[in-house]
């Protein structure tokens, strides 16, 4: 059984092959978003496990990649 998970939305977004102003206009959803938040706000206040940890880092690449994505369409565009 496959799962969806919240970062398959990001990588639906990226293999669609937008625009670059489409990736410039893009916003994580709001089920990533919270996610985000949640764990943040749990290695404030407690720590993060193992699992929560991993996810958190695949979080901090993708935004990474995001930012270099919109970077590299700025770029396109001013062409």
């Amino acid at each position: 059984m496959i799962t969806y998970r919240p970062i398959d939305e990001v990588i639906n977004f990226i293999t669609s092959f937008p625009k670059p102003e489409d990736v410039l206009a893009y916003k994580a959803p709001d089920s990533i978003q919270n996610r985000v938040e949640d764990l943040l706000y749990k290695k404030q206040t407690s720590f993060l496990n193992d699992d929560e940890i991993e996810e958190m880092n695949k979080f901090l690449l993708l935004e990474h990649m995001m930012r270099m994505a919109k970077k590299n369409a700025k770029k396109k565009l001013a062409q």
